[in-house]
């Protein structure tokens, strides 16, 4: 199974990076239409507390290309849009950023995170003709397949939403890419494989899997519940133990996007040992490796 890196690196012959980009856009679970306060996981920054914030299309890019040149000289980039929900507003206003970014000539792909129920028909149209320009990957906040644990967490949509809009991205030719969260309270190791082996079985076959730890921040819903009572959290030998069966339940040719994920360090509060991101890298990879 493929690393993002060497997937992009076997697809464009060099290196590939992504530019975080904001598109502006808010949520629907946030501003009333599904719900208020959003996700209970999820900051005041959208789950990109590392994104951009929104600015004109041409700054924000020329900001991040000189973010990566002081690592690299590389020269093709994924627009990635991450923060908040970005097929969540007016669709021309949408189609111009989107238009304007993948026509560049170092743009190889654009990635949006968004959530299962603001992909309207209007919507799937806008990205399958994006889609005829460049490659567009579609980001989808699933975190678990348990109606459960997600009417916990305010997720706002049923596990039957994102069923229907992953079979109708697929059937638009579009690329998917599923996010999941391990730890969310109140699940056993046996209920987050059980996510891992639905989004394993779906037919066609997932694009892409972003694994990640829950973080427990400040100023959320869950970490205020946290603070108050703290909560069972996995431990690192217990997540890399998940990562290392989640690999060899995805199918082959499921690029892996993320094992793990960063929290802004003044927000975290908890899991300690996620700050430390090299060692939980060598220990994943030991774990893989068994």
């Amino acid at each position: 199974m493929q690393m993002l890196s060497e997937y992009l690196q076997a697809q464009y012959g060099e290196k590939v990076y992504k530019l975080s980009l904001s598109a502006g856009c808010t949520c629907p679970n946030r501003d009333g239409s599904v719900g208020v306060g959003g996700c209970a996981f999820c900051s005041e920054g959208g789950s990109g507390d590392f994104a951009a914030q929104f600015a004109p299309l041409e700054e924000q890019i020329a900001e991040a290309k000189a973010r990566i040149a002081r690592k690299t000289d590389a020269k093709k980039f994924i627009a990635y849009f991450q923060s908040f929900t970005n097929t969540y507003g007016p669709v021309e206003r949408l189609e111009s950023l989107y238009r304007q970014t993948i026509q560049r000539p170092e743009i190889v792909a654009l990635s949006l995170g968004t959530r299962p129920d603001c992909l309207g028909p209007a919507v799937m149209e806008m990205l399958s003709r994006l889609n005829a320009i460049k490659p567009v990957w579609v980001e989808l906040g699933l975190q678990t397949a348990h109606d459960e644990t997600a009417a916990r967490m305010n997720r706002g949509y049923a596990l039957d939403t994102f069923l229907d809009a992953y079979r109708r991205l697929k059937a638009a030719g579009l690329t998917v890419i599923v996010h999941l969260i391990f730890g969310l309270p109140g699940e056993r190791r046996e209920d987050m494989l059980k996510t891992v082996r639905l989004v394993a079985g779906l037919r066609p076959a997932v694009d892409g899997v972003k694994l990640q730890m829950l973080h427990v921040l400040k100023g959320t819903a869950l970490g205020a519940q946290y603070e108050a009572e703290p909560f069972p959290l996995l431990t690192l030998e217990e997540y890399a133990d998940l990562i290392a069966e989640s690999v060899r339940l995805l199918p082959e040719g499921t690029v892996l996007h993320r094992l793990t994920g960063d929290a802004p360090g003044p927000l975290l509060l908890a899991p300690e040992w996620t700050r430390n991101k090299k060692r939980v890298l060598n220990t994943i990879h030991r774990a893989i490796g068994k």
